[in-house]
């Protein structure tokens, strides 16, 4: 039916079932009660490239065919770009930067949301020799009882926001 599984499939145990047909089934389970709305939590991190473009299709294709709205986690921005029509990108758990997913792509304002694009793997990269910069991106280790001041905000435009650093 809508997740494209074989006729078999409630005759078939787990082992049975590849990767892709698990996370379909798993797709199928989630959309039973008709939700307006899924979470999907690294939903296909743990697929190869060619079974996650065929399950992203398929999320795709849900959303469109049942209005369906998704919160899809992922640190796979190549993944994201798929998916999303608006980005928050959290680091240390909070929201550093936040917009309409062609703004944070384009133009990407803060130095984690800057350091998950530059990770996404392209042929260009491997030509060039990557040195690791981790003063950009400030560190998430705190002491014992402390409490993050207030974040302020910067707007970059239509629906783009993004933390100051320093500030929260």
């Amino acid at each position: 039916g809508k997740v494209d599984l074989p006729q078999d499939a409630l005759e078939r145990y787990p082992h049975e079932f590849s990767g892709g047909q698990r996370q379909r089934i798993c797709i199928a389970r989630a959309l039973m009660p008709d939700p307006k709305v899924l979470v999907l939590d690294e939903a296909v991190s743990a697929l190869d490239v060619s079974v996650q473009a065929r399950v992203l299709d398929l999320l795709v294709d849900l959303q469109r065919d049942m209005g369906l709205a998704y919160l899809f986690v992922s640190h796979d921005m190549a993944v994201v770009e798929r998916i999303a029509h608006r980005i928050a990108v959290i680091y240390a758990g909070r929201i550093v930067e936040i917009g309409a997913a062609r703004a944070v792509l384009s133009d990407p304002r803060h130095p984690y949301t800057h350091k998950l694009i530059a990770a996404v793997p392209s042929i260009e990269k491997r030509r060039v020799d990557f040195a690791l910069e981790t003063d950009e991106v400030p560190s998430i280790l705190r002491p014992a009882g402390w409490q993050a001041p207030p974040q302020v905000w910067q707007e970059h435009g239509v629906d783009h926001r993004v933390a100051l650093e320093g500030r929260g």
